[in-house]
């Protein structure tokens, strides 16, 4: 049978669908076409291939219906397919099937348990937890009967639930376009998953209504960054929306709050923050404070499965301990140290051994239970972040403190408390940052803030990750830091 049907890829959705990377993740800005090439893709792929069971998945059933569906039917012949009413499947004449199903909580990734999922499509990947994607992940496979390979292909807009999750698997570890693979090899020798981001913005399409482009436009700051130009540092509901990483200042210092490493002149105090996580990352913070009252954070050790968002490495306390003892001994010896870390690192029901700050102390750190009060400490970053008339601002991070550059962007306040952060996100670098600037208080009330000077405005950001040399400047790999040379 010969069918022709009225669509006509962009060059970016023809990239997306010629894709043959295991996960391909498109869009990362509105009116890049995404929900048109995914469930045309979707389609296409059913109707190629006989038998194929592929689930189309949205947060919600109204949204479900109002986007994949609804493209799904508008651009299928008529006659040419049966739509189940009650179960939202979509049988095709050579017997594959279209299953469009909503997913609106952990719960109901749970009624999927016996789903055999041939073809996985998420169209907009944010609203949904790491989670969430893991586990309808687990239900891919297809017989070899049928001749393909399972595969996932997903759609994103910055901003949401997963903003951060997606950013660390898609977006942070290589650049868009390239495929890239994951996870050692196979019993057979072949690469392990592949993974694919490919981004597509208004620009990229050229069959948008006339006036969509001049309406992202008038969106707020944030909100135009993230829908006009994809940028991930940047979405609607953004807590610290003054941090800026902008390649321009990283020697200057100004308009950047994330900067280019320096050796630290010897009587600069230093504090050591700290957040304590088992299932999920700790963080520990090094920060040193000039004599005008300005922190930089120079150094972290951050304990986080590398590639994956909110993973703990699941590392004992005492193990930890002796690993930043270590550390402070090659690196910091003799310098003055203040620790400050959650007030429920003291807690003694939390270990057989004892509280996690004794077995700290059993290994020379020691930590001074920080203020941890979560509007007065937010309250203080934001104080920090703010640029003064001259560009400069009270907190710097040196540009090898990674998880701090990927987090405190990400974070975006909780919707039953609309004055905090959402602590169901990757906190942990704010938490521990948090009780350092409580530890050191702005009394006096932060400078009017500056505009952005001309040809270095908000917009134009270099989201390329760039490392100083340093004796400072190290990784966290499995757990363990490792310093240059």
């Amino acid at each position: 049978m010969q069918l022709t049907l009225d669509y006509r890829p962009t060059p970016k959705q023809a990239a997306f669908h010629r894709s043959a990377a295991f996960e391909v993740l498109y869009g990362g800005a509105a009116g890049g076409g995404k929900t048109k090439a995914i469930a045309m893709e979707a389609l296409v792929d059913a109707l190629e291939h006989p038998g194929v069971h592929s689930y189309l998945f949205r947060r919600t059933y109204p949204e479900l219906r109002d986007t994949l569906l609804r493209e799904v039917m508008e651009s299928l012949p008529p006659g040419m397919g049966n739509l189940r009413q009650t179960t939202h499947d979509l049988e095709l004449p050579n017997g594959s099937v279209l299953h469009f199903r909503h997913c609106r909580s952990m719960a109901d990734c749970y009624r999927y348990q016996g789903a055999e999922i041939n073809r996985l499509y998420i169209d907009e990947l944010t609203h949904f937890t790491e989670g969430e994607y893991n586990y309808l992940k687990t239900r891919l496979r297809a017989k070899a009967s049928l001749g393909v390979s399972p595969r996932v292909r997903c759609t994103a807009n910055p901003g949401g639930v997963g903003h951060a999750w997606v950013r660390a698997r898609f977006i942070d570890p290589m650049p868009p376009g390239e495929v890239r693979a994951f996870g050692g090899k196979d019993g057979r020798g072949q690469a392990g998953q592949t993974r694919q981001y490919i981004p597509a913005t208004v620009a990229d399409n050229p069959h948008l209504a006339a006036g969509y482009r001049e309406e992202l436009e008038q969106k707020p700051p944030a909100l135009r960054r993230a829908l006009l130009l994809g940028d991930w540092n940047a979405f609607e509901g953004q807590v610290f929306e003054e941090f800026r990483d902008d390649a321009a200042g990283y020697r200057s210092r100004r308009f950047s709050h994330v900067i280019d490493p320096f050796d630290l002149p010897a009587g600069w105090p230093i504090y050591r923050g700290f957040d304590w996580g088992y299932t999920r990352p700790f963080s520990v913070g090094y920060w040193a404070k000039s004599p005008d009252g300005v922190l930089y954070r120079f150094f972290e050790i951050y304990g986080c499965r590398p590639g994956e968002a909110d993973r703990g490495l699941r590392m004992d306390p005492r193990t930890v301990a002796r690993q930043v003892a270590a550390f402070e001994r090659e690196n910091l010896a003799g310098r003055r140290m203040v620790g400050v870390a959650d007030p429920s690192i003291f807690d003694e029901s939390r270990g057989e051994d004892g509280c996690v700050a004794a077995l700290f102390a059993r290994e020379g750190l020691y930590f001074e239970k920080g203020d941890n009060r979560r509007l007065p400490g937010k309250m203080q970053l934001h104080a920090r972040l703010r640029f003064d008339e001259q560009g400069l601002a009270g907190l710097y991070v040196f540009s090898c403190c990674r998880a701090f550059i990927r987090t405190l962007p990400a974070l975006c306040y909780d919707p039953l408390r609309p004055e905090d952060v959402d602590s169901d996100q990757e906190d942990h670098v704010y938490d521990e940052a948090r009780y350092v600037c409580m530890a050191n208080p702005l009394y006096t009330p932060p400078p009017p803030a500056a505009p952005h000077p001309p040809g270095g405005g908000p917009l134009e950001i270099d989201p390329a990750p760039l490392r100083g040399n340093s004796p400072y400047d190290a990784m966290m790999i499995g757990g363990t830091p490792v310093w240059p040379g």
